[in-house]
């Protein structure tokens, strides 16, 4: 069996960076929080937690749980909130990803020079509600093309980092059939295009697409979604022990890729497993 990893798989800048600044924090302190998960992988998470980097929920939990260090999440906070974590006291160190922090002077700026600003992504996802904050009360989220709603006349457009430039491409599309002036920031980051790219092609060449990463992650939850329209085989897993011999049944060429938020661990992990099974599937 042959088994191909997508070049692309794996902790992208933003999180490298994140982690690195997480690790050298965790080096014999004591009292370091991420507020909200770091990134959005859970064996990231315990395994933060096994050098000491906790995860609180708000700056209360912060305050209640003795908190001296906070780290702030890749995904950045809701305006304001750094500057009075600050204030109460705490070490801030930010690990917001600088695509992100882009994404967030943007609608900023978008707000400030009299725009409505229109931001496509998941409402839910701490990114997006970190990007609202700075557009403004005016702001109005969609997380698809369609759904659009009934817009003002000036109209700026950031994007959540991890969505497709399709996207992107038919919310700008749906905005010129109403908008009278529009501003587009493509705020997509770089790596997330590329991996998605990757993603696409492997899909097309292989019998069985494996897709490792976090069941919250947007992006890897993407990449399933997209592998598995190009190739019905396609595993969406966190971690190795979820594969099974079953899944080998006909298949000669596996494709893996991972989240932006998976370590390289587990994706050597996954290869590992998938090597056994097809040994034992042989023997």
């Amino acid at each position: 069996m042959q088994i191909k990893v997508a070049r692309t798989a794996g902790f992208c800048f933003g999180v490298k960076r994140a982690i690195n600044m997480a690790y050298e924090m965790g080096r014999g302190q004591k009292g370091i929080y991420t507020i909200g998960p770091l990134i959005h992988n859970p064996q990231v998470i315990e395994e933060l937690r096994s050098r000491g980097i906790e995860v609180a929920s708000s700056p209360a939990e912060l305050k209640r749980k003795g908190a001296r260090t906070v780290i702030i999440r890749t995904h950045g906070l809701v305006l304001g909130t750094q500057e009075r974590l600050r204030r109460a006291g705490f070490n801030i160190v930010d690990a917001t990803c600088p695509f992100v922090k882009k994404a967030q002077q943007y609608a900023r700026a978008l707000k400030e020079e009299g725009y409505q600003v229109l931001i496509l992504g998941d409402i839910e996802h701490p990114e997006v509600q970190s990007l609202k904050s700075y557009a403004g009360r005016a702001a109005v989220v969609v997380k698809e093309p369609q759904s659009l709603p009934r817009l003002k006349g000036r109209v700026g457009i950031v994007v959540q980092t991890t969505q497709p430039l399709r996207a992107l491409k038919s919310l700008v599309q749906k905005c010129l059939e109403q908008v009278k002036e529009l501003k587009v920031y493509n705020t997509i980051c770089s790596s997330t295009a590329f991996r998605l790219r990757e993603a696409e092609e492997l899909a097309k060449e292989v019998d069985m697409m494996v897709v490792v990463g976090g069941r919250n992650s947007a992006n890897t939850t993407q990449l399933a979604r997209l592998c598995a329209g190009l190739c019905p085989a396609t595993y969406h897993i966190e971690t190795a022990q979820e594969l099974s011999p079953a899944m080998l049944e006909g298949v000669s060429k596996v494709g893996i890729t991972a989240g932006a938020s998976t370590p390289d661990w587990l994706i050597k992990e996954v290869i590992g497993a998938l090597k056994e099974l097809a040994r034992r599937k042989r023997a």
